[in-house]
């Protein structure tokens, strides 16, 4: 497996584990300028929940590929966490933060993947 797929994957199960709603992986390889592989994309429904789903994604990279993220912006407030992995760029937002800034609308010519919540 390519190394950003399995990226992208151990980031899914991370976000999964603290049950984080409405993932989309944007892949954006096929386009020219852009700064990362993929774009992935969820929602909490609390700032303390999109903090718990952006640590969960940074730990579970570290302990199954032993990456780290390069950088981690939005904690603070923790309404749109934003985790910089290279070549994957992790963005986990409140509900109305999302729609408002609407980054899945962002490239129309990337291949986008919406993934079932599990419940």
């Amino acid at each position: 497996m390519e190394q950003s797929t399995q990226l992208v994957e151990t980031i899914i199960k991370g976000i999964q584990e603290k049950k984080g709603k409405d993932i989309v992986v944007a892949d954006l390889q096929h386009i020219e300028g852009t700064i990362c592989k993929y774009f992935v994309i969820c929602q909490g429904a609390s700032p303390t929940q999109v903090d718990a789903i952006a640590d969960s994604v940074a730990e579970t990279v570290r302990k199954e590929l032993a990456e780290k993220p390069i950088a981690v912006a939005g904690t603070e407030a923790a309404q749109w966490v934003a985790i910089d992995f290279a070549d994957v760029m992790v963005h986990v937002f409140l509900p109305d933060v999302r729609e408002y800034y609407d980054l899945e609308h962002l490239w129309d010519d990337a291949d986008v993947k919406h993934l079932p919540d599990l419940d």
